[in-house]
Protein backbone atom coordinates (compact mmCIF):
# COMPACT_ATOMS: atom_id res chain seq x y z
CA UNK A 1 0.00 0.00 0.00
CA UNK A 2 1.16 3.31 -1.05
CA UNK A 3 0.45 6.62 0.52
CA UNK A 4 0.84 10.45 -0.35
CA UNK A 5 1.78 12.64 2.68
CA UNK A 6 0.72 16.40 1.65
CA UNK A 7 0.86 19.85 2.91
CA UNK A 8 0.13 23.12 1.32
CA UNK A 9 -0.05 26.66 2.29
CA UNK A 10 -2.83 28.83 0.84
CA UNK A 11 -3.79 32.53 0.55
CA UNK A 12 -6.28 31.71 3.76
CA UNK A 13 -9.37 30.77 1.25
CA UNK A 14 -9.31 28.02 -1.57
CA UNK A 15 -6.35 29.12 -3.42
CA UNK A 16 -2.76 27.21 -2.92
CA UNK A 17 0.27 29.14 -2.99
CA UNK A 18 2.49 25.96 -1.96
CA UNK A 19 2.29 22.37 -1.99
CA UNK A 20 4.66 19.48 -0.93
CA UNK A 21 3.73 15.73 -2.30
CA UNK A 22 5.88 12.59 -0.25
CA UNK A 23 5.08 9.42 -1.66
CA UNK A 24 5.65 6.83 0.84
CA UNK A 25 5.29 2.67 0.65
CA UNK A 26 4.95 2.09 4.14
CA UNK A 27 8.20 2.16 5.38
CA UNK A 28 10.21 4.86 3.69
CA UNK A 29 9.63 8.46 1.22
CA UNK A 30 10.31 6.52 -2.06
CA UNK A 31 9.39 10.18 -4.23
CA UNK A 32 8.48 13.79 -3.68
CA UNK A 33 7.58 17.29 -5.33
CA UNK A 34 7.67 20.54 -4.03
CA UNK A 35 6.51 23.86 -5.22
CA UNK A 36 5.40 27.14 -4.83
CA UNK A 37 2.11 28.01 -7.00
CA UNK A 38 0.79 31.10 -8.34
CA UNK A 39 -2.62 31.51 -6.66
CA UNK A 40 -3.40 34.28 -9.34
CA UNK A 41 -4.91 36.53 -6.46
CA UNK A 42 -2.65 38.44 -3.75
CA UNK A 43 -1.52 36.79 -1.10
CA UNK A 44 -2.85 39.07 2.27
CA UNK A 45 -0.08 40.70 4.60
CA UNK A 46 -1.16 38.00 7.50
CA UNK A 47 -0.60 35.30 5.28
CA UNK A 48 2.96 36.24 4.64
CA UNK A 49 3.59 37.12 8.06
CA UNK A 50 2.49 33.44 9.01
CA UNK A 51 4.56 31.63 6.47
CA UNK A 52 6.54 33.90 5.09
CA UNK A 53 5.20 33.38 1.16
CA UNK A 54 4.55 36.84 -0.48
CA UNK A 55 3.19 38.06 -3.79
CA UNK A 56 7.02 38.14 -5.15
CA UNK A 57 8.44 34.90 -4.41
CA UNK A 58 4.83 33.33 -6.31
CA UNK A 59 5.30 35.84 -9.22
CA UNK A 60 6.88 33.45 -11.45
CA UNK A 61 5.90 30.51 -10.15
CA UNK A 62 3.77 28.00 -11.98
CA UNK A 63 0.00 28.23 -11.17
CA UNK A 64 -1.82 24.90 -10.74
CA UNK A 65 -3.07 23.99 -14.04
CA UNK A 66 1.02 23.73 -15.00
CA UNK A 67 1.44 21.32 -11.95
CA UNK A 68 -1.81 19.49 -12.24
CA UNK A 69 -0.42 16.29 -13.89
CA UNK A 70 2.48 15.71 -11.83
CA UNK A 71 -0.12 16.22 -9.00
CA UNK A 72 -2.02 13.39 -10.52
CA UNK A 73 0.90 10.75 -11.27
CA UNK A 74 1.93 10.95 -7.82
CA UNK A 75 -1.13 10.45 -5.74
CA UNK A 76 -2.42 7.61 -8.49
CA UNK A 77 -3.33 4.79 -6.78
CA UNK A 78 -2.22 6.00 -3.49
CA UNK A 79 -3.88 6.76 0.01
CA UNK A 80 -3.90 10.82 0.63
CA UNK A 81 -3.13 11.65 4.01
CA UNK A 82 -2.71 14.84 5.59
CA UNK A 83 -2.94 16.68 9.04
CA UNK A 84 -6.64 17.38 9.01
CA UNK A 85 -6.86 15.78 5.63
CA UNK A 86 -10.08 17.35 4.55
CA UNK A 87 -8.97 21.17 4.84
CA UNK A 88 -5.77 19.71 2.11
CA UNK A 89 -8.24 17.63 -0.19
CA UNK A 90 -10.78 19.78 -0.36
CA UNK A 91 -8.54 22.27 -1.17
CA UNK A 92 -6.63 20.73 -4.14
CA UNK A 93 -10.20 18.58 -5.15
CA UNK A 94 -11.73 22.35 -5.65
CA UNK A 95 -8.59 23.51 -7.80
CA UNK A 96 -9.19 20.16 -10.09
CA UNK A 97 -13.11 21.04 -10.82
CA UNK A 98 -11.97 24.55 -11.99
CA UNK A 99 -9.55 22.52 -14.56
CA UNK A 100 -12.65 20.23 -15.27
CA UNK A 101 -11.15 17.11 -13.60
CA UNK A 102 -12.97 14.91 -10.68
CA UNK A 103 -10.00 14.47 -7.87
CA UNK A 104 -11.31 10.86 -5.92
CA UNK A 105 -8.64 9.46 -3.55
CA UNK A 106 -9.04 7.63 -0.19
CA UNK A 107 -8.00 9.34 2.62
CA UNK A 108 -6.14 9.29 6.19
CA UNK A 109 -6.32 12.00 8.66
CA UNK A 110 -3.09 12.06 10.77
CA UNK A 111 -4.95 13.90 13.64
CA UNK A 112 -7.83 11.41 13.90
CA UNK A 113 -5.15 8.79 14.08
CA UNK A 114 -3.55 9.94 16.72
CA UNK A 115 -6.18 10.50 18.85
CA UNK A 116 -7.23 6.90 18.33
CA UNK A 117 -3.36 5.23 18.19
CA UNK A 118 -1.46 8.26 20.71
CA UNK A 119 -4.32 8.65 23.21
CA UNK A 120 -4.07 11.57 26.05
CA UNK A 121 -2.09 14.53 24.52
CA UNK A 122 -3.52 18.25 25.23
CA UNK A 123 -3.56 18.96 21.58
CA UNK A 124 -3.09 17.10 18.71
CA UNK A 125 -2.39 20.94 16.18
CA UNK A 126 0.59 19.74 14.31
CA UNK A 127 3.42 21.88 16.04
CA UNK A 128 1.67 20.92 19.78
CA UNK A 129 1.98 17.13 19.12
CA UNK A 130 5.34 17.28 17.29
CA UNK A 131 7.08 19.53 20.08
CA UNK A 132 5.03 16.52 22.79
CA UNK A 133 6.96 13.58 20.93
CA UNK A 134 10.06 15.96 20.06
CA UNK A 135 9.63 15.43 16.34
CA UNK A 136 11.85 18.57 14.90
CA UNK A 137 9.75 20.75 12.77
CA UNK A 138 11.88 22.75 10.19
CA UNK A 139 10.39 25.74 8.13
CA UNK A 140 7.38 25.69 9.99
CA UNK A 141 4.16 26.79 8.18
CA UNK A 142 6.08 25.66 4.77
CA UNK A 143 4.67 23.15 2.92
CA UNK A 144 7.82 20.77 2.89
CA UNK A 145 8.49 21.39 6.59
CA UNK A 146 5.15 20.77 7.56
CA UNK A 147 5.17 17.39 5.55
CA UNK A 148 8.45 16.25 6.96
CA UNK A 149 7.07 16.68 10.25
CA UNK A 150 3.59 14.72 9.01
CA UNK A 151 6.10 11.66 7.86
CA UNK A 152 7.98 10.67 11.09
CA UNK A 153 4.47 11.12 12.80
CA UNK A 154 2.78 8.95 10.14
CA UNK A 155 5.53 6.37 10.87
CA UNK A 156 5.14 6.87 14.41
CA UNK A 157 1.48 5.72 13.95
CA UNK A 158 2.47 2.96 11.77
CA UNK A 159 4.96 1.47 14.12
CA UNK A 160 2.12 1.34 16.66
CA UNK A 161 1.04 -2.48 17.95
CA UNK A 162 -2.78 -1.84 16.39
CA UNK A 163 -1.90 0.28 13.41
CA UNK A 164 -2.99 -2.57 10.79
CA UNK A 165 -6.15 -2.73 12.52
CA UNK A 166 -6.96 0.95 12.70
CA UNK A 167 -6.06 2.04 9.77
CA UNK A 168 -7.95 -0.93 7.93
CA UNK A 169 -11.10 0.59 9.88
CA UNK A 170 -10.46 4.34 9.15
CA UNK A 171 -10.11 3.54 5.65
CA UNK A 172 -13.35 1.38 5.40
CA UNK A 173 -16.14 3.11 3.26
CA UNK A 174 -18.54 2.91 6.01
CA UNK A 175 -16.11 4.48 8.28
CA UNK A 176 -17.05 8.41 9.13
CA UNK A 177 -13.05 9.01 10.27
CA UNK A 178 -12.53 10.26 6.95
CA UNK A 179 -15.63 12.81 7.35
CA UNK A 180 -15.75 13.85 10.49
CA UNK A 181 -13.99 17.17 11.91
CA UNK A 182 -10.32 16.42 12.71
CA UNK A 183 -10.54 17.36 16.54
CA UNK A 184 -13.89 15.86 17.08
CA UNK A 185 -13.57 12.52 18.92
CA UNK A 186 -15.72 9.93 17.21
CA UNK A 187 -17.75 8.74 20.33
CA UNK A 188 -19.35 12.18 20.23
CA UNK A 189 -21.04 11.62 17.16
CA UNK A 190 -21.77 8.11 17.47
CA UNK A 191 -23.83 8.98 20.38
CA UNK A 192 -25.92 11.81 18.60
CA UNK A 193 -29.54 10.18 18.14
CA UNK A 194 -31.78 9.82 15.09
CA UNK A 195 -34.40 12.11 16.58
CA UNK A 196 -35.75 15.70 16.32
CA UNK A 197 -33.85 18.73 18.45
CA UNK A 198 -30.99 21.32 18.29
CA UNK A 199 -27.46 20.81 18.53
CA UNK A 200 -24.32 22.88 19.49
CA UNK A 201 -21.19 22.92 17.78
CA UNK A 202 -17.96 23.85 20.19
CA UNK A 203 -14.88 24.90 20.03
CA UNK A 204 -11.73 23.34 21.93
CA UNK A 205 -12.78 25.78 24.68
CA UNK A 206 -15.86 25.00 24.68
CA UNK A 207 -17.56 27.84 23.45
CA UNK A 208 -20.86 27.62 21.24
CA UNK A 209 -19.48 28.43 18.01
CA UNK A 210 -22.78 26.99 15.80
CA UNK A 211 -26.30 26.20 16.77
CA UNK A 212 -28.80 24.49 14.56
CA UNK A 213 -32.24 22.29 14.42
CA UNK A 214 -33.24 19.08 12.68
CA UNK A 215 -35.59 16.21 12.61
CA UNK A 216 -32.83 13.81 12.54
CA UNK A 217 -29.99 15.46 14.51
CA UNK A 218 -27.73 13.01 13.57
CA UNK A 219 -28.04 13.12 9.93
CA UNK A 220 -28.14 17.17 9.93
CA UNK A 221 -25.09 16.93 11.83
CA UNK A 222 -23.20 14.59 9.57
CA UNK A 223 -24.29 16.55 6.42
CA UNK A 224 -22.27 19.59 7.76
CA UNK A 225 -19.47 17.37 7.18
CA UNK A 226 -19.74 16.62 3.56
CA UNK A 227 -20.58 20.19 2.75
CA UNK A 228 -17.31 21.57 1.14
CA UNK A 229 -17.93 24.93 1.26
CA UNK A 230 -15.62 27.29 2.85
CA UNK A 231 -17.97 28.23 5.99
CA UNK A 232 -18.58 24.79 6.59
CA UNK A 233 -14.81 23.78 6.35
CA UNK A 234 -14.30 26.69 8.66
CA UNK A 235 -17.18 25.40 11.09
CA UNK A 236 -15.97 21.76 11.09
CA UNK A 237 -12.10 22.94 11.37
CA UNK A 238 -12.85 24.53 14.79
CA UNK A 239 -15.37 21.88 15.90
CA UNK A 240 -13.87 19.65 19.17
CA UNK A 241 -17.33 18.72 20.65
CA UNK A 242 -20.98 18.65 19.97
CA UNK A 243 -24.22 18.89 22.43
CA UNK A 244 -27.37 18.31 21.49
CA UNK A 245 -31.34 18.45 23.21
CA UNK A 246 -34.12 16.49 22.13
CA UNK A 247 -37.06 18.43 21.30
CA UNK A 248 -39.62 15.88 20.10
CA UNK A 249 -41.01 17.86 16.99
CA UNK A 250 -39.17 20.45 13.94
CA UNK A 251 -41.69 23.08 15.70
CA UNK A 252 -40.32 22.72 19.16
CA UNK A 253 -36.95 22.48 17.26
CA UNK A 254 -37.03 26.01 15.80
CA UNK A 255 -38.35 27.32 18.78
CA UNK A 256 -35.21 26.31 20.80
CA UNK A 257 -32.90 26.85 18.33
CA UNK A 258 -34.21 30.39 18.09
CA UNK A 259 -33.93 30.85 21.57
CA UNK A 260 -30.28 29.45 22.01
CA UNK A 261 -28.98 31.50 19.35
CA UNK A 262 -30.26 35.00 20.38
CA UNK A 263 -28.52 33.92 24.09
CA UNK A 264 -25.30 32.87 22.77
CA UNK A 265 -24.83 34.40 19.53
CA UNK A 266 -22.62 31.84 17.89
CA UNK A 267 -20.10 32.85 15.38
CA UNK A 268 -21.05 30.82 12.72
CA UNK A 269 -24.84 31.69 13.18
CA UNK A 270 -24.38 34.89 11.80
CA UNK A 271 -26.03 35.71 8.69
CA UNK A 272 -24.06 37.78 5.84
CA UNK A 273 -27.24 38.60 4.38
CA UNK A 274 -29.76 41.96 5.45
CA UNK A 275 -32.07 41.51 8.46
CA UNK A 276 -35.39 41.14 6.13
CA UNK A 277 -37.71 43.97 6.51
CA UNK A 278 -41.22 43.32 8.61
CA UNK A 279 -44.22 44.24 7.40
CA UNK A 280 -47.35 45.17 9.35
CA UNK A 281 -51.31 45.25 8.30
CA UNK A 282 -52.94 48.64 9.81
CA UNK A 283 -56.19 50.51 9.37
CA UNK A 284 -57.42 53.82 9.57
CA UNK A 285 -60.82 55.64 8.57
CA UNK A 286 -60.55 58.20 5.29
CA UNK A 287 -62.57 61.76 5.21
CA UNK A 288 -65.60 59.43 3.88
CA UNK A 289 -66.10 57.54 6.78
CA UNK A 290 -64.42 54.19 4.95
CA UNK A 291 -62.71 52.17 7.31
CA UNK A 292 -59.12 50.78 5.35
CA UNK A 293 -57.44 47.75 5.78
CA UNK A 294 -53.41 48.81 4.53
CA UNK A 295 -50.21 47.19 4.81
CA UNK A 296 -46.37 48.80 4.64
CA UNK A 297 -42.92 48.20 6.80
CA UNK A 298 -43.44 48.20 10.19
CA UNK A 299 -41.87 50.75 11.11
CA UNK A 300 -44.65 53.57 8.79
CA UNK A 301 -47.39 51.13 10.14
CA UNK A 302 -49.20 53.04 12.90
CA UNK A 303 -51.12 50.74 15.24
CA UNK A 304 -50.17 47.36 13.64
CA UNK A 305 -52.65 44.75 13.67
CA UNK A 306 -50.40 41.84 12.37
CA UNK A 307 -47.26 41.68 12.04
CA UNK A 308 -44.94 39.98 8.82
CA UNK A 309 -41.92 39.32 8.36
CA UNK A 310 -41.72 39.43 4.79
CA UNK A 311 -43.87 41.42 1.62
CA UNK A 312 -45.32 38.59 0.01
CA UNK A 313 -47.15 36.87 3.24
CA UNK A 314 -47.96 40.12 4.39
CA UNK A 315 -49.86 40.54 1.01
CA UNK A 316 -51.46 37.42 1.12
CA UNK A 317 -52.73 37.48 4.54
CA UNK A 318 -54.64 40.21 3.28
CA UNK A 319 -55.84 38.87 0.47
CA UNK A 320 -57.27 36.07 2.51
CA UNK A 321 -58.74 38.52 4.81
CA UNK A 322 -60.30 40.84 2.14
CA UNK A 323 -61.62 37.59 0.51
CA UNK A 324 -63.12 35.41 3.40
CA UNK A 325 -64.41 39.20 4.80
CA UNK A 326 -65.68 40.08 1.47
CA UNK A 327 -64.32 43.32 0.96
CA UNK A 328 -62.89 45.85 -1.21
CA UNK A 329 -59.42 45.07 -2.69
CA UNK A 330 -59.48 48.81 -3.44
CA UNK A 331 -60.17 49.70 0.41
CA UNK A 332 -57.27 46.93 1.59
CA UNK A 333 -55.17 48.45 -0.58
CA UNK A 334 -54.33 45.24 -3.31
CA UNK A 335 -55.33 47.61 -5.81
CA UNK A 336 -54.28 51.34 -5.91
CA UNK A 337 -55.16 54.30 -8.18
CA UNK A 338 -58.62 52.90 -9.52
CA UNK A 339 -61.97 54.03 -8.85
CA UNK A 340 -63.75 50.76 -8.92
CA UNK A 341 -61.98 47.63 -7.73
CA UNK A 342 -61.34 44.56 -10.39
CA UNK A 343 -59.01 42.20 -9.03
CA UNK A 344 -58.20 39.54 -10.92
CA UNK A 345 -59.20 37.02 -7.92
CA UNK A 346 -61.02 38.96 -5.56
CA UNK A 347 -64.62 39.08 -6.85
CA UNK A 348 -67.44 39.76 -3.99
CA UNK A 349 -66.93 43.01 -3.09
CA UNK A 350 -70.33 44.36 -2.22
CA UNK A 351 -69.50 47.58 -4.27
CA UNK A 352 -68.26 50.20 -1.47
CA UNK A 353 -66.52 51.59 -4.10
CA UNK A 354 -69.19 52.07 -6.40
CA UNK A 355 -71.69 53.83 -3.88
CA UNK A 356 -73.56 50.64 -4.04
CA UNK A 357 -73.36 49.40 -0.53
CA UNK A 358 -73.46 51.65 2.70
CA UNK A 359 -70.60 52.53 4.50
CA UNK A 360 -72.10 50.85 8.40
CA UNK A 361 -72.39 47.92 6.42
CA UNK A 362 -69.03 47.88 4.97
CA UNK A 363 -67.21 49.25 8.39
CA UNK A 364 -69.06 46.29 10.28
CA UNK A 365 -67.28 43.12 8.23
CA UNK A 366 -63.63 45.15 8.11
CA UNK A 367 -64.28 45.21 11.98
CA UNK A 368 -64.82 41.73 11.96
CA UNK A 369 -61.63 41.14 10.17
CA UNK A 370 -59.88 43.34 12.21
CA UNK A 371 -61.25 41.10 15.56
CA UNK A 372 -60.06 37.67 13.94
CA UNK A 373 -56.88 39.14 13.15
CA UNK A 374 -56.52 40.13 16.75
CA UNK A 375 -58.28 37.22 18.85
CA UNK A 376 -57.39 34.22 16.33
CA UNK A 377 -54.60 33.26 18.29
CA UNK A 378 -55.14 34.71 21.64
CA UNK A 379 -55.31 31.71 23.56
CA UNK A 380 -53.65 28.59 22.61
CA UNK A 381 -52.42 25.58 23.56
CA UNK A 382 -50.66 23.72 20.77
CA UNK A 383 -49.76 19.93 21.35
CA UNK A 384 -46.61 18.44 19.89
CA UNK A 385 -45.07 14.96 20.54
CA UNK A 386 -42.84 14.14 23.64
CA UNK A 387 -39.43 13.37 23.53
CA UNK A 388 -40.20 10.11 24.24
CA UNK A 389 -43.34 7.99 23.96
CA UNK A 390 -44.32 8.60 27.62
CA UNK A 391 -44.28 12.30 26.74
CA UNK A 392 -46.08 15.19 25.52
CA UNK A 393 -45.13 18.32 24.24
CA UNK A 394 -46.76 21.64 23.94
CA UNK A 395 -46.14 25.39 22.80
CA UNK A 396 -48.26 27.84 25.05
CA UNK A 397 -50.19 30.97 23.58
CA UNK A 398 -51.59 33.58 25.86
CA UNK A 399 -53.36 37.17 24.94
CA UNK A 400 -51.59 36.32 21.50
CA UNK A 401 -48.09 36.45 23.11
CA UNK A 402 -46.15 33.31 22.58
CA UNK A 403 -44.93 32.13 26.07
CA UNK A 404 -43.22 29.31 25.63
CA UNK A 405 -43.00 25.51 25.34
CA UNK A 406 -42.55 22.38 27.76
CA UNK A 407 -42.87 18.91 28.23
CA UNK A 408 -45.09 16.64 30.52
CA UNK A 409 -45.84 12.94 31.16
CA UNK A 410 -48.62 11.42 29.79
CA UNK A 411 -49.91 10.72 33.30
CA UNK A 412 -50.23 14.06 34.46
CA UNK A 413 -53.55 15.26 35.03
CA UNK A 414 -53.96 18.42 32.75
CA UNK A 415 -57.72 19.97 33.18
CA UNK A 416 -56.91 23.27 33.17
CA UNK A 417 -54.24 25.41 31.26
CA UNK A 418 -52.75 26.57 34.46
CA UNK A 419 -52.12 22.88 35.40
CA UNK A 420 -49.40 23.59 32.40
CA UNK A 421 -47.64 26.26 34.38
CA UNK A 422 -44.91 24.25 36.41
CA UNK A 423 -44.34 22.38 32.68
CA UNK A 424 -43.62 25.37 31.40
CA UNK A 425 -40.23 26.73 29.88
CA UNK A 426 -40.84 29.97 29.25
CA UNK A 427 -39.22 32.10 26.19
CA UNK A 428 -39.83 35.82 24.40
CA UNK A 429 -41.66 36.58 22.21
CA UNK A 430 -40.60 38.35 18.75
CA UNK A 431 -41.48 38.49 14.95
CA UNK A 432 -39.08 35.56 13.75
CA UNK A 433 -40.93 33.59 16.56
CA UNK A 434 -44.08 34.32 14.91
CA UNK A 435 -43.11 33.79 11.91
CA UNK A 436 -42.37 29.70 12.89
CA UNK A 437 -46.11 29.93 14.54
CA UNK A 438 -48.31 31.33 12.18
CA UNK A 439 -48.62 28.78 9.92
CA UNK A 440 -49.35 26.08 12.71
CA UNK A 441 -51.94 28.53 14.26
CA UNK A 442 -53.55 29.02 10.58
CA UNK A 443 -53.61 25.40 10.22
CA UNK A 444 -55.63 25.01 13.80
CA UNK A 445 -57.71 28.54 13.16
Amino acid sequence: MHYTIIDIETTGKDKITEISILKHNGTNVIDEFTSLVNPEVLIPDYITALTGIDNYMVANAPVFADIADKVIELTEGCIFVAHNVNFDYNIIRNEFKTLGIDFNRRKLCTIRLSRKLLPGHHSYSLGKLCKALDINIQDRHRAKGDADATVILFEMLLAQDNAEAIFNSFLKKSSKEATLPPHLPSKVFNQIPNAAGIYYFKNKKGKIIYVGKAKDLKKRVLGHFYNKSNKELNLCRETADIDFELSGSETIALLMEDAAIKHHFPLYNQAAKRPPKNYAIFSYIDRQGIMHLAYNQLKSSPNPIQIFHGIRECRNYLENLCKTYELCPKYCHLQEGVSQCSHYAIHNCHGICRQEEAVSAYNLRVQKAIHQVKNESENLIIEQPGRHPEENAFILIQNGTYKGYGFVEKEEQIVHPEDLEPFLIPQKDSIDIQRVLRPLISKLS
